[in-house]
């Protein structure tokens, strides 16, 4: 049975939807739909019964949308209200978080270099480490305090080879073995977002071909999701550094996400941070 709560959240939605729709409807003239004016109109914008045509559905069954009356919704008559109503791709996700529904996903972009003002973020962050990889995982950017930190080199282009592959990294990571399974899962799951999409199973095949531990867990099918860890690295300079880490996604560029590690309080992590990061012959190594 439904909590009262519940169904105080719900009766919100829809007035929401309802006054949502309203406005979108009243800012659309016919003219913007390529119909005529029609004569002189008591309202702005279209009616409900020409945005129902438009859209390819009952004139009543709109009118009961737009009340906000208990109905059943698909996501294909969303989308063509959504281009009835000329949308965006804000307001399209709006609308279907309104009518109930999950919004569709975004298409991920082909890895591209991270806009100017994420640049600009990103380096800011320092000495704090962080990167920014792509829905493969491949670092399209990696501050100074992340190589340094975390023994990246110049051959480190995917976070996923590099988690199993990089030694230094390996040996440093104080918890590498139980982080292993999550990882693993982790990029399962990202790769099931994108069935169609062939450069996951590659890297994973060219992983476990020099990786008996990564391909004994990809064999698992494990797959898990998570926006945040702990990262604790026994650093050969600085000594034991533990991180608090926030995966966040990059709305311009979907797929991409930023990963930004902060010190974890109660540790001395951010003195040796940046008393690591000021040695006046800190050697940085970069892609070259």
């Amino acid at each position: 049975m439904a909590s009262a709560d519940s169904h105080v959240s719900r009766d919100g939605r829809r007035a929401e939807l309802r006054e949502f729709l309203r406005s979108r409807r009243a800012r659309v003239s016919p003219a913007d739909v390529g119909m005529p004016a029609g004569g002189r109109r008591r309202t702005p914008g279209l009616r409900r019964e020409e945005v129902a045509v438009l859209a390819g559905v009952g004139v009543s069954w709109y009118t009961w949308l737009e009340q906000g009356r208990d109905i059943k919704v698909s996501e294909q008559v969303l989308d063509a209200i959504a281009r009835v109503l000329l949308l965006d791709a804000a307001e399209r996700t709006h609308l279907y978080r309104l009518a109930g529904l999950n919004p569709p996903q975004a298409p991920s972009q082909p890895s591209s270099a991270p806009s100017p003002e994420v640049r600009r973020l990103l380096e800011s962050w320092s000495p704090r480490p962080g990167y920014i990889r792509d829905r493969h995982w491949n670092f399209t950017a990696v501050n100074d305090a992340a190589r340094v930190v975390f023994g990246y080199r110049e051959n480190d282009h995917n976070c996923l080879v590099s988690f199993f592959t990089n030694l230094r990294y390996r040996v440093m990571h104080r918890h590498w073995a139980e982080a292993a399974p999550e990882v693993a899962a982790a990029f399962r799951a990202d790769a099931a977002r994108y069935p169609d999409d062939p450069e996951f199973e590659r890297i994973a095949a060219d992983l476990a071909a020099v990786s008996p531990e990564f391909a004994d867990l990809w064999a698992r099918h494990d797959a898990a999701e998570h926006t945040s860890a702990v990262k604790a690295v026994d650093h050969p300079e600085a000594g034991t550094l533990v991180f608090d880490a926030t995966l966040l996604p990059l709305p311009d560029r979907p797929g991409h996400h930023l990963i930004l590690h902060n010190p974890r309080p109660g540790t001395d992590t951010e003195q040796r941070v940046e008393t690591l990061m000021q040695q006046p012959n800190l050697v940085v190594p970069h892609p070259g």
